[in-house]
């Protein structure tokens, strides 16, 4: 009987991208955004705004009333989009529409177990799957319980594996071992957009990590700007900016506003990281 897991279609957009940054010798930006936030009738053009602005691949992440990873800045607008009814469904429909101008740039969906296990698995995987979703980083669905998932991958969509400064060696051993896609190393213990980064504390850990993953390694937490994403770029394949970002984008109300906030952000980012080393 054939693996329902062996009928992955490949390559996935993400594999794809990887290898083309790496054989230009370019370090991978990837900006976060909160799906719905900050207006729902202007998503899509953000989307198209980060990608026009250097973005690799787009984190979307799907409101969630408990975001227990995340700090104020990315909590505050998980409540907003909330509040403005955003669903499961609406993001979906986002990335679909995307698709329409953008078959190439990769999305991979940030959240919460909860959405979708209500929506339910198998469902779940065959709607992200054909709206265009690429992967799926689910922050309390880990190693370990990601045998609920199997729909997901079955359906061609690569889970993204969380790795952290506290993992025990044997773990992310196991971590290395099963990621696709690229593996997300958070760089500090705590939550998302804390104050500080430390380069020099982390740098030795990620080419360990590294060396051991067959997927890429993308770093995120507490990077900030162009000199701090430059900083990570010397030692990551991509580098993941989030609520530094989702703070700038908070308020814009029109969709000039919204797509001039983000291009004035990650453009100079982009350009830091393609600055001859």
């Amino acid at each position: 009987m054939t693996n329902p897991e062996s009928r992955i279609p490949n390559p996935n957009r993400i594999d794809t991208r990887f290898a083309h940054l790496k054989a230009n010798h370019r370090a991978g930006l990837i900006p976060f955004i909160t799906a719905g936030d900050p207006a729902p009738a202007h998503t899509v053009a953000l989307m198209h705004a980060l990608v026009a602005a250097g973005a690799d691949a787009i984190e979307l992440g799907v409101p969630f009333s408990d975001p227990m990873a995340d700090g104020p800045v990315i909590q505050h607008a998980s409540e907003r989009a909330i509040a403005n009814g955003v669903g499961l469904a609406d993001v979906l429909g986002w990335v679909h529409a995307f698709r329409e101008r953008d078959s190439d740039t990769p999305v991979v969906l940030m959240g919460y177990l909860n959405p979708v296990e209500i929506h339910g698995y198998e469902r779940f995987a065959q709607e992200a799957a054909a709206a265009g979703v690429d992967g799926v980083l689910l922050v309390d669905c880990p190693l370990e319980e990601s045998a609920v998932l199997a729909p997901l991958r079955a359906a061609g969509l690569h889970q993204i594996l969380l790795a952290a400064p506290t993992t025990a060696p044997e773990r992310l051993a196991s971590l290395c071992q099963a990621a696709n896609g690229f593996l997300y190393y958070v760089s500090f213990a705590g939550i998302t957009g804390a104050a500080s980064l430390s380069v020099g504390d982390i740098a030795a850990r990620v080419a360990d990590v590294r060396a051991h993953a067959a997927a890429p390694v993308a770093v995120g937490f507490g990077v900030r700007d162009g000199e701090s994403a430059r900083a990570i770029a010397q030692f990551a394949d991509a580098v993941v900016i989030g609520s530094a970002l989702v703070d700038r984008l908070a308020g814009a109300t029109t969709v000039a506003d919204v797509t001039q906030r983000a291009t004035a952000f990650l453009a100079p980012i982009r350009a830091a990281l393609d600055r001859p080393r």
